[in-house]
C-alpha cells in the first residue's frame, strides 16, 4: 500500500512498489481543511507531463498534530538525563495524548552516561508503560529498544537535544542521522532533524521527527477532563471506588485514587501531572474546541 514517507516543503515523498515517488497534494484537500501527513496510505495519480498528485488519503486509525503523523503503533519518548533535563509533566502530556489516541506510549531516558535514568525509568514501569535508561553513546540498553519495533510503526519523539537521531543511529549507524549539539547556555538542542520521515528499521517503520520546544507542547491536543482520568492508566483499578460518581480525584472526600496516592500506589509525581493537567482544562467545554 502506498505510504508518504517524508514532506518538504508542499511535496511529498510517497513509497510505492514500484519505488519513491514525488507528489503534490490536490487541492481539493484545502478545500477539506485537511492536511497529508507522514504516515498517511494514499492513492496517487502518476501524470506524464504534470506533478504527480496524492488523490485520496485512505481513512486513519489515529493521527497526531505535533508531531503532524499518523497510523501509529508506538510513541517513543526520548527524554535526555541532563541538558535538557527530563520533564516528566511533559512526558506525562505526551502520554495522555496517546492514550486518548490508542498509541502506545514508551519512555526512553537517554545520556545515562552521565547520569544514572533507572529511577525515572521505574516510576513509569511502575504506572504501566515500557521505559528503559539507555545510552546513545555507549550503546547500554539500546538492545532493549529493538524488539519494539518489529512490525510497528513507532514515532521517536522529544524536545531539542534529547538525543532521538543518536539513539536511531545506534540502532542502525548506516541512517548517518545528522545530530547536534546541546547549548549550555540555553539547556537545549538544535533542531537538526528538520521534517518527518519514515525509516525501516529493526524489522518496522521508524519515523524520526524534529525536537520539540515547550510552546509546542502547549500547542498539543487538549485532553478534556471528562477523559483525564482514563488517560492515567494506573488510576484504572481505583475508578469505580470512589465515594461519589464524577470524582474528579482532586479534593473530594471518598476518593479512591486519593487513597491509592497516599498508599503509595500511584506515583506521586505522575498524580501532580493530572492534577496540573486537570486544572489547565477543568473550564474547558468540548464545544470550545471545535
Amino acid at each position: 500500500m502506498d505510504r508518504i514517507i517524508k514532506g518538504i516543503g508542499g511535496f511529498y515523498y510517497v513509497r510505492t512498489a514500484a519505488g519513491i515517488v514525488e507528489c503534490k497534494a490536490r487541492g481539493h484537500f484545502r478545500n477539506k481543511k485537511m492536511k497529508p501527513f507522514v504516515g498517511d496510505f494514499v492513492r496517487i495519480g502518476i501524470h506524464e507531463n504534470a506533478e504527480n498528485t496524492i488523490d485520496e488519503i485512505l481513512p486513519r486509525k489515529n493521527e497526531l498534530i505535533r508531531p503532524p503523523v499518523s497510523n501509529i503503533d508506538n510513541l517513543i519518548i526520548v527524554a535526555g538525563m541532563v541538558t535538557p533535563a527530563p520533564n516528566t509533566f511533559v512526558i506525562d502530556k505526551l502520554c495522555a495524548v496517546c492514550e486518548l489516541k490508542g498509541i502506545e506510549p514508551m519512555i526512553l531516558f537517554n545520556k545515562t552516561d552521565l547520569e544514572d535514568g533507572e529511577a525515572l525509568a521505574a516510576v513509569y514501569r511502575n504506572a504501566g508503560f515500557t521505559s528503559f535508561a539507555v545510552s546513545a553513546k555507549t550503546g547500554a540498553g539500546v538492545e532493549q529498544i529493538k524488539p519494539l519495533l518489529a512490525g510497528k510503526t513507532s514515532v521517536f519523539t522529544g524536545n531539542s537535544g534529547a538525543g532521538k537521531s543518536s539513539l536511531l543511529n545506534k540502532l542502525d549507524a548506516s541512517l548517518s542521522l545528522q545530530t547536534g549539539e546541546v547549548s549550555e547556555k540555553l539547556g537545549r538542542g538544535r533542531h537538526t532533524t528538520r521534517q518527518c520521515e519514515i525509516f525501516s528499521l529493526c524489522g518496522g517503520e521508524v519515523v524520526d521527527t524534529p525536537g520539540f520546544s515547550s510552546l509546542e507542547i502547549e500547542k498539543l491536543q487538549t485532553v478534556l477532563k471528562e477523559d483525564l482520568q482514563f488517560c492515567f492508566r494506573e488510576f484504572e483499578p481505583f475508578l469505580n471506588e470512589c465515594r461519589f460518581t464524577g470524582c474528579a480525584h482532586m479534593k473530594e472526600k471518598g476518593c479512591a485514587v486519593k487513597k491509592a496516592l497516599e498508599e503509595g500506589k500511584i506515583e506521586p509525581s505522575r498524580y501532580e501531572s493530572y492534577r496540573m493537567l486537570y486544572e489547565q482544562v477543568k473550564h474547558i467545554k468540548e464545544w470550545e474546541l471545535k
